[in-house]
């Protein structure tokens, strides 16, 4: 665990907005608990691969740094869904995490992850699904959302047990509904009540 103080990284890539909006709405549910959220995103990529952005951005939250990755005491990873999977841009950062791989720096520490799509089956649970691949490589503790959250049986667009997601329509207009904003609060919160639990574990294994 991380020697600093305990803050959650909801870290997301938005092309369009509506990824941002569930990172703000989840950062809300981890602050529910006391803890911070600490929201970071990514830059985009050139067809060659190398960052095309400036080097922070003009608004909104900062890229992420490998220290925020590292020192992070939990993950909350976002990302539109790119034909059934994360963007390229998060998919671009994370396979940049390697050093973090071999120093076993993420293992043990809780994880989850969201997405929004432009149709209602355009992919969200494969998209949540194989964000979680890389996650279970560093050895995260993943978490999901479960039935105890009556909003998962009440949906009409996002939401599912493997994360929280949001179906934005076709041109991306489409408002988060109670249900989709309910569970991401919840999942921010559940993130941040399990690393609660764990600090106050680990603090006591000490002591």
């Amino acid at each position: 665990m991380s020697q600093t103080l305990p803050y959650v990284l909801v870290l997301f890539y938005s092309r369009h907005g509506a990824t941002a909006k569930m990172a703000r709405l989840i950062a809300e549910g981890v602050e529910r608990t006391g803890l911070e959220a600490r929201v970071r995103t990514i830059p985009e990529v050139s067809p060659e691969t190398r960052a095309s952005s400036p080097p922070v951005p003009a608004s909104g939250p900062v890229y992420c740094t490998e220290d925020d990755l590292r020192n992070c005491s939990a993950l909350i990873l976002g990302s539109p869904t790119r034909f059934g999977n994360m963007a390229a841009p998060l998919k671009y950062f994370i396979d940049g995490t390697s050093s973090l791989w071999l120093a076993g720096t993420l293992a043990d520490k809780p994880a989850a992850v969201f997405t929004s799509t432009a149709s209602l089956h355009g992919g969200q649970e494969s998209t949540l699904l194989s964000m979680q691949l890389p996650l279970l490589h560093h050895g995260m503790l993943l978490v999901g959302l479960p039935y105890t959250n009556p909003e998962l049986t009440e949906t009409r667009g996002g939401g599912t047990p493997y994360g929280a997601s949001h179906h934005a329509g076709t041109d991306g207009a489409r408002a988060l509904d109670p249900q989709e904003s309910a569970l991401c609060r919840a999942l921010g919160q559940r993130v941040a009540a399990l690393t609660r639990q764990l600090h106050a574990g680990a603090a006591h294994v000490e002591s």
